[in-house]
């Protein structure tokens, strides 16, 4: 008769599960010590001594939420095996030292899945180590109460390519750490109130899209790589002494499209990207809008693409980080530029092109590439003087810092963001007209608007 029950299990898709009776104690560490390869083993409600050591492809998977609770010593969980599940567990209570690199998840194996917990206290959340093909997904991740110094990383996949972030939550980490970990896709993640949202080095082929990076000193920071793609991501309000939307550093044949820069000190980062010859960065359909300054880049950049993108009101549209020309970058493609919030040409024949280029030209601007401290009287009487008296003699005006032959008169549209709702046509004056009348309220209420409350989970 076992023949037939196997087979019967068999053909069902069936892969053998542990339980316990509901009046009866639950011995994680027995179950595990028992369990076949390939055992899912179900964990009731309740709290779990750590650390554990899975050593053989199981998955756990949490009834009703159950903590795996650390001795604050070391890691909590450590997988040594390939082909390993955790799902549906609140893990905390990781050691606190940077040295040994104490975490919540451990991966040192192979197709490790992390996958709808909740991470707490923990000084590491997940870690990657040597652990290709790795899924970390769908988790809730929260930092040690620690000063910035002293936290470790929320996530940290190091040497494990083919990885797959996916749709977490992490809040007061250090930073999301994608680390020679090429052919790895990161998407549809939250990140607030840590130091680099997501932080790449020698990565190539990365796909990086739908990511919502919030309030952190840093953005996402692109560092020493080659063919990645960043697109539909929202960077706000990442105003740390740094301050980038995204920064990117050495980085080549980099495509960056349907973002959203939006009330960063920097938007835009660009130094030596690229880096070898043949190889370009492209920045096609992003917003740059209400940052300190919307793009800065090196005075030596070449080979960077820029159109149909929107700058919308940034405090200084592009900068040269130390003053100069931005000579060998394009400005248009196919004979379409990008949107200037400041740009006072017209369009005689109607074709939604300026008729004529536009040009990033300011005596103050220049000075303070040159003198930064100067950034703090930019919207002073005297820096407005300043700008007026070049106008009126052109002999003090400065080069252009970019010409744009093509400008665009109306912002293009970009393409949905998952974070942002599309509007219905039609419905723009009236949310417009809405907001104004709530903010009204609100000021007459003493109250501050919605947006700038820190909700993060």
């Amino acid at each position: 008769m076992r023949w037939l029950v196997g087979l019967a299990l068999l053909l069902a898709g069936f892969a053998p599960r542990m339980a316990v009776a509901a009046d009866a104690p639950f011995d994680l560490q027995a179950a595990l010590a028992a369990a076949q390869p390939g055992a899912t083993i179900q964990i009731p409600a309740g709290v779990y001594p750590g650390p554990l050591h899975i050593d053989k492809p199981v998955t756990l998977e949490g009834v009703d939420w159950p903590i795996i609770q650390g001795d604050g010593q070391g890691d909590v969980i450590t997988v040594t095996a390939a082909h390993v599940t955790l799902r549906g567990l609140v893990i905390r209570g990781s050691g606190t030292s940077l040295d040994r690199e104490d975490a919540a998840v451990t991966g040192l194996a192979p197709y490790l899945t992390v996958e709808n917990c909740r991470i707490e206290d923990a000084l590491f959340g997940v870690y990657l180590k040597q652990a290709s093909h790795g899924i970390i997904r769908g988790n809730v991740i929260q930092a040690k109460d620690l000063p910035m110094a002293r936290r470790g990383d929320g996530i940290r996949v190091w040497y494990s390519d083919h990885s797959l972030v996916e749709g977490n939550t992490v809040v007061g980490s250090r930073d999301v750490v994608i680390w020679f970990a090429p052919d790895s896709v990161i998407r549809h993640n939250r990140v607030y109130a840590s130091r680099y949202g997501l932080h790449f080095m020698f990565s190539d082929n990365q796909v990086v899209e739908g990511n919502f990076l919030a309030e952190n000193s840093v953005g996402a920071f692109l560092m020493y790589g080659r063919g990645l793609t960043l697109r539909d991501n929202v960077l706000y309000n990442n105003r740390g002494p740094s301050g980038y939307g995204v920064g990117m550093k050495d980085m080549d044949d980099v495509h960056l499209s349907g973002n959203r820069l939006v009330a960063n000190r920097i938007g835009l980062y660009v130094d030596n990207s690229p880096r070898e010859p043949n190889t370009t960065v492209t920045v096609v359909e992003n917003l740059f809008a209400y940052n300190e300054v919307g793009l800065m880049l090196l005075p030596l950049t070449r080979n960077n693409i820029y159109t149909r993108n929107i700058f919308l009101d940034n405090g200084e549209q592009v900068a040269v980080n130390g003053g100069g020309q931005l000579s060998g970058n394009a400005w248009w493609q196919d004979g379409v530029g990008n949107y200037w919030s400041d740009y006072a040409g017209f369009d005689a024949d109607g074709d939604r092109i300026g008729d004529i280029p536009y040009q990033s030209q300011s005596l103050y601007e220049d000075l303070m590439a040159q003198m930064p401290e100067l950034r703090l009287f930019r919207l002073s009487p005297a820096a407005d003087a300043l700008d007026l008296a070049a106008r009126a003699f052109p002999l003090f005006q400065p080069r252009p810092k970019l010409v744009d032959e093509h400008p665009l008169m109306a912002p293009p549209a970009l393409p949905p963001s998952s974070y942002l709702p599309t509007p219905r046509p039609g419905m723009a004056l009236a949310a417009a007209g809405g907001l104004l009348g709530l903010a009204l309220v609100l000021l007459a209420a003493g109250l501050s608007a919605p947006w700038q409350r820190k909700v993060y989970l």
